[in-house]
Parts: C-alpha cells; sequence; structure tokens
C-alpha cells in the first residue's frame, strides 16, 4: 500500500474521469467515436453530436452498455451557429451550467467564410487561374521565375485573438497557403516561386477611417508608438519588401515580416512563438 501521493499516480487515477463531462462534436463515427469511447469507458458523462440522429443511436445503443461512463446522443449541425447555440442551451440545462463568461462573439458562420474567401481562398483560386502565364514568364525570360506575392500579416502568427479571430486565422492560413503552393510546384518540377509578406500597422482603408482622393490612407507617428521602430510602416518600406520578393531569384516559400520590430519584440517578451 503507498501513500495518497502513490495512489494518485497510479494508472485508474491517472485516467479516471469519473464526475467529468464533455462534449464530442462529430461523435457517431471515426475519431470523434474513439475519442467518446475513451472518455466515456474512463468515466466521463459523454454528449455526442451528430447531423444523423440513426447514427448517434447506434453508437449509445452498441457502446454506451457496461462501461464506467455515458454515451448521450444529441442531433446538432456545427455548421449552424443556431444549432450550435441550442446544443449549449441544452447541454447547460441539464448540467445546471452558469453563465459564468458572457457570449458576446456576434460574428456568425458566414462572416467567417466571406473573410476566408478573401483571404486565403481568392489567393489559392487566382494562383491557380494564372498558372499557365506564370510558366510561360518562366520559360520565356530565363533565369526568371514567375513568381507569386501572397499578402498575409503578422497577426496570422502571434497567439493572441485580437478581437478578430477570423482575421488572424485566416492569414495564418495564407502564411500556410504560401508554403503549400511553394512546396508542391518544387516537387512537381513547376519553376514559379510563392512567397509571402507579412506588414505590421501599415496605413489602409482597414487600419483608418479610409482613403484620400489620391486613394491613400495616412497614420499619426504616434499610432506605432508601441513598435520598436516607434512609427507605423511607410509606403517605401512596402515597397521594398515588394522588389526583394519580386527581383530576388533564391528567394521561394518564405514568408517576409514588415512589422518594424513588433513579431520579434513579442517573440523575446514571450507572448508568441
Amino acid at each position: 500500500m503507498g501513500g495518497p501521493q502513490q495512489i494518485s499516480m497510479k494508472r485508474d487515477s491517472l485516467f479516471n474521469l469519473s464526475n467529468r463531462v464533455a462534449l464530442v462534436t462529430g461523435g457517431g463515427s471515426g475519431i470523434g467515436l474513439m475519442a467518446a469511447q475513451a472518455l466515456a469507458v474512463n468515466g466521463a458523462k459523454v454528449y455526442i453530436t451528430g447531423r444523423t440522429k440513426e447514427k448517434l443511436d447506434t453508437v449509445v445503443s452498441k457502446y454506451g452498455q457496461d462501461i464506467a461512463g455515458e454515451l448521450i446522443a444529441v442531433t446538432c449541425d456545427v455548421t449552424q451557429k443556431q444549432s450550435v447555440s441550442e446544443l449549449y442551451d441544452y447541454i447547460s440545462s441539464r448540467e445546471n451550467a452558469c453563465e459564468a463568461f458572457q457570449r458576446a462573439d456576434k460574428s456568425n458562420y458566414e462572416d467567417w467564410a466571406a473573410v476566408y474567401s478573401t483571404n486565403t481562398s481568392a489567393a489559392y483560386f487566382v494562383t491557380t487561374a494564372f498558372l499557365p502565364l506564370l510558366n510561360y514568364s518562366t520559360e520565356k525570360h530565363e533565369g526568371w521565375s514567375g513568381m507569386v506575392i501572397n499578402i498575409s500579416s503578422v497577426s496570422g502568427r502571434i497567439k493572441t485573438g485580437q478581437h478578430h479571430y477570423s482575421y488572424n486565422a485566416s492569414k495564418a492560413a495564407t502564411t500556410h497557403l504560401t508554403r503549400m503552393l511553394a512546396s508542391d510546384f518544387l516537387t512537381n518540377g513547376v519553376r514559379i516561386r510563392v512567397n509571402s509578406i507579412s506588414p505590421g500597422l501599415f496605413p489602409s482603408e482597414m487600419t483608418t477611417d479610409g482613403s484620400d482622393e489620391q486613394q491613400k490612407s495616412h497614420l499619426s507617428k504616434e499610432s506605432g508608438s508601441d513598435s520598436p521602430a516607434e512609427r507605423p510602416g511607410k509606403d517605401e518600406d512596402m515597397a521594398a519588401a515588394v522588389l526583394f520578393c519580386a527581383a530576388n531569384q533564391f528567394l521561394n516559400g518564405q514568408d517576409v515580416t514588415v512589422d518594424g520590430g513588433c513579431l520579434f519584440q513579442k517573440v523575446v517578451e514571450g507572448a508568441t512563438t
């Protein structure tokens, strides 16, 4: 017999999920079902969701008997915000959950899809549509490959949401899309370079109230006071980055950060990865 500390290190104690409640979306098959089984067998009450009631009921009847925990089927379409909200209300009412946090997110699936369509999907479809012309450029200009520059953002590389999760997530996807395209082109013998630029704070219609009669936006120097450069980016900063990516034939599959040192500062401070 061991003391309390030794008992807590035992397998049955480490993996005991008695009196725990879990939600597994897509719990009717595949990895979702595997996860639901693992949790329920070890004592958890597991709500499994999916769009097909029959599949969920089959899981409960086949795998919900003679286990330490419990499997509960709840039909839900996680691609619909209203359905997710109804799921939350159902489970919280059964579990006597208090409203510990205000559910303040007013965005919806359509908002996220629109942001991804602009920032990520468009980059993919424009690139693939122009592959013949990009390849023609490579063949026509010896020593000068056709190339693509995607505009990403440092917001896609930091681990805070900044109150615009969809934008940050879409820009992270854009940066990774750049790597995937560059990699696939290389492995398939397509001599087209793909790089991305991740700007920090620059004047644009997104970061200001709009643009002037010259179609230019403006930020005061003070707006970039938190930057190591102590100013926002300028037109010349972005121009130099674009020309570097366009002209440097040895650059491929890279993300060039142009942010006055903000991302590096956050890495040093441990605020990002």
